[in-house]
């Protein structure tokens, strides 16, 4: 799910003139530690933050958890594992409606595509990817040699190491860290709720509060065929944290646009927001329509529509707080590091030109942002994402690794191949219904005379392409994937399967679309970018946190209520306030109790804590995170964040931006009176 979760600091990194109270997605190199020694009289030690770090992992199919155990056992949200779980499922056993709990560890289900990623090591190498960066060299030579050099230092990492090396950017371009990763691809389903116990409430109760959600799902990494060796794990607390408690988290948050100039926060609500807005209405009405054709057709297509539904009204929110107060704040705060910029001569040399650059591409990206989105086969369908993925990869690994696009590097290839090649199971009429939403959008929004259009769909129909070319195509079979890919360009030129000869027809509309965009758009961008981050740093210091990657952070605030509805939000709910509130919608959908909570309601100590809230900064991917007290315990689990909290992607309100997670006790409580999994619940909080 989506989160949005006494001044300390100068400045936030967009340049703003304060830090809210507990605001900040700090990098593990960078902690808040005087922040934390003023406010909460606690300085985590180095041993505590590698404790933190190494405990942490990222869910590589969208979100986070941590290990909880000495042997493998990991938590993250049930809506993260939504996707591995409808994936395991069939016509005749859907886990995602009716849970899932092994018993046994040899009834532990692999799942077909899940890689986690455990932060090992961090390491600077801002010097060697700006120092790529020549005299003389234009904007797009510039931005060659940077990402020349960062595949170099993946591929030397990759081979010294044997760690997945990723060289992040951090500060739009500030810094360049190399993070190496210990990766496990042997995962494991152990035990999962029914959906409707995870989301109790359905969208109606997403991203709002008072909630009574186990939003949780337990797996197990293995090495070589056994459960993972991992020490360094979160010790259960099963008390959870104390109103008024200071918390952390450890997690992975996906995105955020705080470092954002004006410029480009005005095109972000004028034109980006709106489209994405459309586009996910549009694939939701699709997708809802092909879920009415029958039971299976629903199953098929829940994780998708769940996602859509999630990710619109996250958006939605957003946009709605694009509005004149976070406007003037921004330009205030982008007009004072301007005029600090300005009064030295230096930095008016060196960073004067930046925003002026960054706005006058804006245009340009624009239109080449909208070929991107519709010139496309990809946006939808897997099984045309898999042929355009072959295409490319046939032509890209012939080339020189430096010279190769994003994602098919040397270092990057093991990876590539482990998603293409997944055994995951294809539902073909389902593609067909992805695809020709997608045809069918791209024709809606270029016009039939787009160059495009013309080469791909012609004359025909998008419903009647999409049918021929799913039907007839063998790429829903693995072991057909694995011949093209072993075979390389000779074998995806000579292919006569109908969706590998769709994707070779529109390779020279990607190449030309990327081309365009790193010339015009991209190389400017990153040069640009660079000269705000550096102008930051030479006004305000290091003592401001990056936007937010989707790599590992630490935030912290404390467990408390707020402010809402000319009233009080508690701090925490319980088993009480679920029971209540299923009873005052009289049991209907979405506020209906799955039978073993109405037929185990007896047993369960109601006033057991469910869920609860805390002033902790974060945003989507920190779906699953850990919730942390000071002595690096377990006390509960992140799976959203209040209505309140939706404009966080651009700024944090700390007195009513909460995060909602649900509450250690809450889970060891159900595990043992509903599910009959004391088993479970003993390894998670065993000592």
């Amino acid at each position: 799910m989506r989160l949005i979760i006494a001044s300390l600091l100068l400045c936030l990194l967009a340049g703003s003139t304060a830090l809210v109270a507990d605001e900040g997605m700090w990098t593990f190199d960078n902690p808040p530690l005087q922040q934390l020694k003023d406010r909460y009289s606690f300085t985590p030690t180095q041993q505590w933050l590698d404790h933190v770090r190494l405990s942490s992992i990222r869910f590589n199919d969208g979100g986070s958890g941590s290990f909880v155990s000495p042997n493998g056992l990991a938590i993250t949200n049930h809506h993260v594992a939504f996707g591995q779980l409808q994936k395991l499922s069939s016509e005749q056993k859907d886990y995602v409606h009716d849970g899932f709990y092994a018993k046994t560890r040899a009834e532990e289900l692999k799942c077909p595509d899940l890689e986690l990623n455990v932060l090992v090591s961090m390491e600077n190498v801002t010097a060697r990817v700006q120092g790529a960066v020549k005299a003389g060299m234009s904007e797009k030579q510039g931005l060659d040699a940077r990402k020349a050099e960062e595949a170099k230092i993946q591929k030397e990492s990759l081979d010294k190491t044997g760690f997945r090396s990723d060289v992040v950017s951090l500060y739009h371009g500030g810094e360049y860290w190399l993070y190496r990763y210990k990766k496990y691809t042997d995962v494991r389903l152990v035990f999962a709720p029914e959906q409707q116990t995870a989301f109790f409430g359905g969208d109606p109760d997403n991203f709002t509060y008072p909630r009574y959600d186990l939003d949780f799902a337990i797996m197990r990494a293995y090495e070589n065929g056994k459960p993972a060796s991992t020490p360094d794990y979160l010790k259960w607390n099963a008390k959870g944290a104390a109103d008024g408690e200071v918390v952390f988290v450890s997690g992975n948050p996906g995105g955020t646009e705080r470092g954002l100039t004006m410029a480009q926060l005005e095109v972000e609500h004028d034109v980006f927001y709106p489209m994405q807005i459309d586009r996910y209405k549009r694939e939701l009405r699709a997708m809802r329509e092909y879920s009415a054709r029958g039971s299976e057709q629903a199953r098929q297509a829940a994780d998708l529509i769940f996602g859509l539904e999630n990710s619109l009204k996250a958006v939605s929110g957003e946009y709605q707080g694009m509005d004149k107060n976070l406007f003037d704040k921004k330009r205030k705060e982008e007009s004072d590091l301007r005029a600090k910029v300005a009064n030295n001569p230096q930095w008016q040399r060196e960073f004067g030109d930046a925003w002026d650059a960054i706005a006058a591409v804006t245009k340009k990206e624009e239109d080449l942002t909208k070929f991107q989105q519709y010139r496309s086969i990809s946006t939808s369908s897997t099984l045309a994402r898999i042929a355009r993925q072959i295409v490319v990869m046939a032509a890209e690994v012939k080339k020189p690794d430096a010279e190769r696009i994003s994602g098919y590097h040397d270092s990057e290839l093991e990876e590539l191949k482990f998603y293409l090649l997944s055994p995951a199971p294809v539902y073909k009429e389902f593609e067909e219904a992805l695809l020709t939403y997608s045809l069918q959008d791209s024709l809606d929004h270029l016009g039939a005379n787009d160059p495009w259009v013309k080469a791909i769909i012609g004359n025909r129909k998008p419903a009647e392409l999409a049918t021929d070319v799913i039907r007839n195509t063998k790429l829903a079979d693995p072991a057909f994937r694995q011949t093209l890919v072993d075979g390389g360009e000779a074998a995806v030129s000579a292919s006569t399967d109908p969706l590998i000869v769709l994707a070779r027809k529109t390779d020279p509309f990607f190449r030309e679309i990327r081309k365009n965009m790193e010339e015009s758009v991209e190389s400017v961008l990153t040069s640009s970018e660079e000269k705000v981050a550096k102008a930051r740093f030479a006004v305000y210091g290091k003592a401001v946190y990056p936007d937010a990657t989707f790599t590992l952070r630490l935030t912290f605030g404390k467990v408390e209520g707020y402010p809402m509805n000319g009233t009080k939000a508690p701090s925490k709910t319980t088993f009480y306030g679920l029971y209540d509130r299923a009873a005052s919608f009289d049991f209907k959908a979405p506020f209906n109790l799955t039978k073993r909570f109405v037929d185990r309601k007896d047993k369960i100590d109601l006033s057991t804590p469910l869920d609860f809230v805390a002033s902790l900064d974060i945003i989507g991917g920190n779906s699953g995170s850990p919730v942390i007290n000071r002595n690096g315990e377990f006390v509960g689990i992140i799976f959203d964040g209040n209505i309140e909290s939706l404009t966080g992607n651009f700024e944090y309100l700390g007195e009513t931006n909460r995060a909602v997670a649900v509450h250690s006790a809450a889970i060891i409580e159900a595990l043992r009176k509903v599910y009959d999994a004391g088993a479970l619940a003993d390894e998670l909080t065993s000592r």
